[in-house]
C-alpha cells in the first residue's frame, strides 16, 4: 500500500482533521496502513464506518487497521474488540505522530453521557494547503446539550483558537496557493464566547479579510441562526469577499419538536434569517440541516419542517433521518416508526431536490465569478457546483447557460 489510507466519515471538520492525520501517520512513518476516522452522529455512520473496516481487512489484509473520530472516541472498546481493528485512537490523539508509533495505546473508554474536557485548540501547520479551496478551523467542541446529540461528548466543551493564530494560518494557506476558506468548527457561531476578549465570529471573519486582503474568498460552515452576531450581520452585508451562501442548523420547523431538541430558536426566527439573509445579499444561497423523525414528531409536525424549506428558500439541504443515541435525553422520548422515519427523510430529500433545481433554474442567464476546484469543475460564489471548460482556471467570471447533471453549465461571460 505504501502511505496510509484515510477513510473518512460525517462532517467538514472531521474532512478537515482527515488531513492532519495523514500529516500524523506520515510524519510517524506509518505505511501499509487503513485509517478509519468515524462519525457518531447516526447509528447509520457508525454502521458504515464497520462496513468500511470489514472492506479494509479484506482489501489489505497484512495492513495496520486504526479507527479513530467521535464513534471511536465513545465506545473505544467495543471498536477495539472487532477483530480487524489493530489500534484505537480518541479524537486527541488522533492529530498526534507519536499516536501512529507500533504499541501506542488504545484510547480509555469514556461512559455515555459522561464529558470530555477535550485538549486546547491549536493552529495547526498547513490544512488543506494542496487545495485552492481550504478549510481552517477555528473552534472545538460545544457548551450546548441538543437532546439528540452525542457530539459534545465526543468534542468536549467549546474553544476557540486565538484570533491572532488564525491570521497566521490563513496568510500560510493563501500563501501556499489557497484561494477560499472556509471557516469550520463544532458550534462556529460561539466562536470567542471562551477567549479572554470574546471576539465574535463577525469580528474574527472581519479581522480575517482586513489582515488578508490577498485572501479572495471567506465562506462559513454550519451557523446556528440564534448565535449570529450583529458584527456578522454587517459584514455579510457589505463585504463581496464574504460568499453570499449561509448554512444553517436548523434540524426542525415545528416549534413543539425545537423546544423538545432543547434547540434556542422558534420556527419565527429560523424564517426571520432567512429572510434577512436575502434582503441583505439577494443572491445569497441557503443551506440547512434538518432531521426527520425525531421523537413524538406526527404528520402535521413534520408538514412544518418539510413546508420550511420553501419558506426559508433552502437550496442546500442536508436530511439526517433521526438516530437514537445512547446517553442523550432523546433516547428516552416516545419514538417515530423506524419505516415512517425513512418515509418522511426520503419525502424531505425530494423537497430538498426540488428546492436546488428551482434555485439553479433561476441563475440560468445570470453571470458571477467561478472558483475552479479541477479542471471542468468549480463553485459559484453561492456555493452551486459548476461545470465549466478544462481550460479555465483561478476564479473567472462566468455566464450560467444551462443546468447539466445537477450543476450549472458556465461558459465565458
Amino acid at each position: 500500500m505504501g502511505a496510509p489510507e484515510i477513510v473518512t466519515f460525517g462532517c467538514r471538520l472531521n474532512a478537515f482533521e482527515s488531513e492532519t492525520i495523514r500529516r500524523a501517520a506520515a510524519e510517524a512513518g506509518l505505511a501499509d496502513a487503513v485509517i478509519v476516522n468515524t462519525c457518531a452522529v447516526t447509528a447509520e455512520a457508525e454502521r458504515q464506518a464497520r462496513q468500511a473496516i470489514r472492506r479494509a481487512r479484506r482489501a489489505h489484509p497484512g495492513a495496520r487497521i486504526v479507527v479513530t473520530g467521535c464513534a471511536a472516541t465513545l465506545a473505544p472498546a467495543r471498536y477495539a474488540a472487532l477483530p480487524e481493528v489493530d489500534l484505537v485512537l480518541d479524537n486527541a490523539a488522533k492529530l498526534k505522530a507519536e499516536s501512529y508509533v507500533l504499541g501506542a495505546p488504545h484510547a480509555d473508554p469514556v461512559p455515555a453521557g459522561e464529558e470530555r474536557k477535550g485538549p486546547a485548540l491549536k493552529a495547526r501547520e498547513g490544512e488543506g494547503r494542496s487545495r485552492v479551496r481550504a478549510y481552517l478551523q477555528v473552534q472545538q467542541g460545544c457548551d450546548h446539550r441538543c437532546t439528540f446529540c452525542i457530539i459534545p461528548y465526543a468534542r468536549g466543551p467549546s474553544r476557540s483558537l486565538p484570533v491572532a493564530d488564525i491570521v497566521d494560518q490563513a496568510r500560510a494557506t493563501v500563501a501556499a496557493g489557497a484561494r477560499e476558506i472556509v471557516l469550520t468548527g463544532v458550534d462556529l457561531t460561539a466562536y470567542g464566547n471562551d477567549l479572554r476578549e470574546r471576539p465574535t465570529l463577525g469580528r474574527l471573519a472581519s479581522g480575517l479579510l482586513r489582515e488578508v486582503p490577498e485572501l479572495d474568498r471567506l465562506r462559513l460552515s454550519s451557523l446556528d441562526p440564534s448565535e449570529i452576531d450583529d458584527d456578522l450581520w454587517a459584514l455579510f452585508a457589505a463585504e463581496p469577499r464574504l460568499m453570499p451562501h449561509l448554512h444553517l442548523s436548523l434540524q426542525a420547523g415545528d416549534d413543539l419538536i425545537l423546544k423538545r431538541m432543547k434547540r434556542r430558536h422558534s420556527r419565527a426566527q429560523a424564517i426571520a434569517v432567512a429572510r434577512r439573509a436575502r434582503a441583505l445579499r439577494p443572491e445569497v444561497a441557503l443551506g440547512a440541516d434538518l432531521i426527520a423523525g425525531f421523537p413524538t414528531e406526527d404528520e402535521a409536525m413534520f408538514q412544518r419542517s418539510l413546508d420550511l424549506v420553501e419558506e426559508c428558500g433552502i437550496a442546500f439541504l442536508h436530511v439526517f433521518p433521526y438516530s437514537p443515541r445512547a446517553g442523550t435525553p432523546a433516547v428516552r422520548m416516545p419514538p417515530v416508526a423506524p419505516e415512517i422515519v425513512r418515509e418522511r427523510a426520503a419525502r424531505l430529500r425530494d423537497a430538498g431536490g426540488a428546492a436546488l433545481t428551482a434555485d439553479l433554474a433561476r441563475r440560468v442567464g445570470t453571470a458571477g465569478d467561478v472558483l475552479i476546484e479541477k479542471p471542468g469543475s468549480g463553485r459559484a460564489a453561492f456555493y452551486a457546483p459548476v461545470a465549466c471548460p478544462d481550460d479555465v482556471v483561478g476564479i473567472r467570471r462566468l455566464r450560467f447557460a444551462g443546468i447539466a447533471a445537477g450543476r450549472l453549465v458556465g461558459v465565458p461571460a
